[in-house]
């Protein structure tokens, strides 16, 4: 540990004691040695040691963000060398920088206003009251591209947005119906600071009624596998539980802490946006078993666990991941 964090090989340095303590405390040791010799994030804090003045976010922004950043950035935010940020929002305002220095002067003189004071501006309004998740974040993303589509389309019709008139975008909800409903939030942005002409419209597609429903047979099936089978994972059996008992979605279910959590002498309370609501037994003896799982590198910024922690410390599961392995 000494060689990994510090310069002279020796003993580690003051500003990395906390993170020695971190990755010491509660672990394998035979797995923190394990880490050591083999992860790319123990090689990428073994640089950073050597270079204190890198030791702040935007230095580890202006690294490629690859797992093993992330990995690092949560170690030290762990351990509070570093302060504390919604990495959701900082995923987005950097991935809107990188993506705007891509782009033709012509087409970031437009982009970067829209991403900046219309994406970024409600994201961080969102960060405040504490709801911005990552799967927020990619949405906006992909308004972002969406407007950049646009853009690229204009292009290939030889016509500015300025000249853009309804039967061009008519005839674009016809070729391109997945992305009509995305281009809708640039164009509404555009129009009342006389980017585009007024009165153009595209109307969201029409929703659907569901057409797909499960048999109440196989429903219960599903949930008393969840509850007894224990060849499944534990944290699929939680993440599923919650979806066939309460419908919630997963990108609520991996936000969940323990904070989350209430006991009586009777019941076991889950709350969702302020509403408690009594957890069957099997349910509650399985969430606790998950929460069991957490390590002091599994907490949020308010300090509580993950009831389903990512790889990174401090972080979530990633839903999209999630969904793939239900």
């Amino acid at each position: 540990m000494s060689e990994l964090l510090s310069v002279d090989g020796a003993s580690v340095a003051q500003p990395l004691k906390p993170l020695a303590v971190v990755l010491t405390g509660t672990e394998n040791p035979y797995r923190v040695l394990q880490w050591l010799r083999r992860s790319p994030a123990a090689h990428l804090l073994r640089r950073l040691a050597l270079d204190p003045e890198a030791l702040n976010h935007d230095s580890l922004d202006m690294l490629p963000q690859r797992a093993a950043t992330a990995y690092v950035r949560g170690l030290l935010v762990t351990a509070g060398i570093l302060p504390p940020r919604d990495e959701n929002l900082a995923l987005l305002t950097n991935w809107v920088a990188r993506t705007v220095a891509g782009l033709p002067a012509r087409q970031a003189s437009l982009i970067r206003p829209f991403a900046e004071w219309h994406i970024i501006r409600d994201a961080r309004r969102r960060s405040a009251r504490g709801r911005y998740t990552y799967a927020a974040h990619k949405g906006d993303c992909g308004n972002v591209l969406a407007a950049i589509v646009v853009l690229n389309w204009l292009d290939s019709q030889h016509l500015s947005l300025r000249r853009l008139q309804q039967r061009n975008l008519d005839v674009r909800a016809i070729d391109r119906p997945t992305l009509r409903s995305r281009s809708i939030p640039f164009l509404r942005w555009s129009t009342p600071r006389r980017l585009c002409p007024h009165g153009l419209s595209i109307e969201h597609p029409a929703s659907q009624l569901p057409g797909h429903f499960q048999a109440e047979d196989e429903a219960r099936n599903e949930l008393l596998r969840c509850f007894n089978d224990t060849m499944l994972p534990l944290d699929l059996r939680v993440a599923a539980a919650l979806v066939r008992l309460y419908a919630l979605p997963l990108t609520r279910i991996v936000e969940l802490t323990d904070d989350h959590i209430r006991r009586d002498q009777e019941h076991t309370y889950l709350t969702v946006n302020q509403h408690p609501f009594v957890l069957p037994p099997k349910l509650a003896r399985l969430i606790d078993d998950q929460l069991r799982h957490s390590t002091p590198r599994h907490r949020t910024r308010a300090g509580h666990r993950y009831l389903l922690p990512g790889q990174s410390p401090g972080r979530p599961r990633n839903p999209l991941g999630l969904t793939c392995r239900l």
